[in-house]
This record gives C-alpha cells, structure tokens and sequence, in this order.
C-alpha cells in the first residue's frame, strides 16, 4: 500500500515546534526509521503533517522514543487551520528501543494532521516515522 505521509509523494511537514540542524523535522516523512526528528527539551511539541490531497485515513502508525502522551487533530481546511481532536492515546514505555504505535482514525477525512506530544517520559523525544493508511 503506498503511503500518503512520504514527502516523495507530496507529504509536508508546515509546522514544527522545534527544530535541530540535524534532526530536522522532514525526517518524519522520509519513509526512514533511522533519521528522526528530535524535541528540544519542553512540552508540549507539536508538528503538523500536509497531505497531498484531501484523503480518509483508517490508521496511522508513529515510530517514536520516549512519548508519553501524545493527541492528534485533523483539518479539512486549505491552510492549517479549524483543527478538531480525533484522538489521544498513552504510550508504553520502551528502554531502548523504538515505540511503534498503531493509532486507529476510523475513516476520518483530512488535509493536515496535527500531532501534538503533551508529554514524554524524558526531557527530549524523537519521532522518526509517521506512516498513513
């Protein structure tokens, strides 16, 4: 199945809250778990994923380390903007290796998705994969 959240199919990240040089936040759409987009350091975090085109999402699935809490809210809009909560989730705690999360969304349709990490179980986080179906 392809998926819609790679930049190579028109993906974009338009809005992180923290940026590092070298861990920047397109990381999260390169289809690589091995580069990442990292915190730094305060909660919460948010970025926030534009699709291609308008599209119905039945899962997503995030690849990250040391999230606690994280919500996610959908647009419909043109520009980023009237977001609604669709969904909040606790994540476990892994020592030591990735935390791969399946994150249902039923169908909802949406142009952006925004990710927002209220919480993590240490000063700084990484995401380093978000995938669509």
């Amino acid at each position: 199945m392809i998926d819609p959240a790679l930049g190579s199919l028109g993906a974009q990240i338009v809005l992180a809250a923290s940026s590092d040089e070298n861990h920047p936040p397109e990381n999260i759409i390169d289809g690589n778990t091995e580069t990442f987009w990292m915190s730094t350091g305060m909660f919460p975090q948010e970025f926030i994923i534009r699709f291609a085109e308008s599209m119905k999402i039945a899962l997503v699935t995030m690849h990250c380390y040391n999230v606690k809490t994280l919500k996610i809210e959908k647009s419909i809009s043109d520009d980023a903007t009237d977001f609604e909560a669709i969904s909040e989730k606790e994540f476990e705690h892994t020592e030591g290796h990735l935390q791969t999360n399946d994150i249902p969304l039923n169908g909802t349709t949406a142009t952006h998705l925004r990710f927002v990490v209220t919480s993590g179980y240490d000063h700084f986080v990484s995401v380093h994969r978000v995938s669509v179906e």
